[in-house]
């Protein structure tokens, strides 16, 4: 499976329209992969929380509609980063979305951790509740997750346990920490022997600089590829076998314990 990560840069001066006919543009251009994935809040910027609320939008709304026709016109499984979404009650959340080579919505996930301690996201925005994962032709299941959740195995053992066999990661990850984005990307891929595809942006967002350094780890934990600082596209092959490969020749996942029974107190 030949897989595209878009590291596109996030430039504050660029109307949202505008970055989002670019993108499309560059999706197109993956015509021959058969998965291609965008970076977290691409449109609106990670840290552009002022711009949330005026940019916000269904996950039928302007955004997917460019790249459902993006995703058409080249042929391929699209996960389309996340937007900003507005929930019918006026909720926002961080929404990734994933498309199908005809166009069609396969899948939305809510991010479940949001980042931001007492302010930004984790107070504007509401929480998601539900595991997903979306199994792609070519054999693997991809399980979704955004930025922040990189920080929480759990969630990450909770999709191997859904059938996860790779973990597409989109983010808007901060410069200042970028040794954590990949120390954890890849510490993600080894303990659950799993493909990590971790696609951030370039750029600045609201005077945030981002980390760039999109990566792809294998089940293993090689690092297959790895973006620089600036906008770039990241371009790599998988082979779905590898999974079933590690987690039999190193069983470690056989021998979890989580969820036994406490033993007995003692007498």
């Amino acid at each position: 499976m030949r897989a595209s990560l878009i590291q596109i840069a996030v430039d504050p001066d660029e109307p949202v329209d505008s970055r989002r006919r670019r993108a499309a543009a560059l999706v197109r251009e993956q015509r021959g992969a058969e998965l291609v994935i965008l970076p977290e809040l691409w449109p609106v910027g990670a840290f552009a929380y002022r711009a949330f609320e005026a940019e916000a939008e269904t996950p039928a709304g302007p955004t997917y509609t460019v790249m459902a026709e993006a995703a058409r016109d080249a042929g391929v499984w699209l996960h389309a980063g996340s937007i900003v979404e507005r929930d019918d009650d006026g909720t926002l959340y961080n929404t990734a979305l994933v498309i199908t080579p005809g166009g069609a919505l396969a899948a939305t996930y809510r991010k479940i951790h949001r980042f931001g301690f007492d302010k930004g996201e984790a107070v504007m925005m509401g929480a998601g509740e539900d595991l997903v994962t979306v199994p792609v032709p070519g054999g693997l299941t991809l399980g979704l997750a955004t930025c922040y959740d990189l920080r929480f195995p759990e969630l990450f053992r909770g999709l191997v346990d859904a059938g996860a066999q790779a973990f597409v990661v989109p983010a808007g990850w901060p410069a200042r920490r970028r040794e954590h984005w990949t120390l954890l990307a890849r510490a993600r891929a080894v303990e659950n022997q799993a493909y990590v595809l971790a696609c951030g942006t370039a750029g600045t967002h609201a005077d945030v600089e981002q980390a760039g350094h999109s990566i792809v780890v294998d089940p293993w934990g090689e690092v297959l590829a790895e973006a620089g600082p600036d906008e770039e596209v990241l371009t790599v092959d998988l082979d779905p076998s590898k999974v079933d490969k590690t987690r039999e020749v190193f069983p470690a996942l056989k021998d979890r314990r989580l969820g036994l029974p406490l033993p007995p107190a003692p007498r």
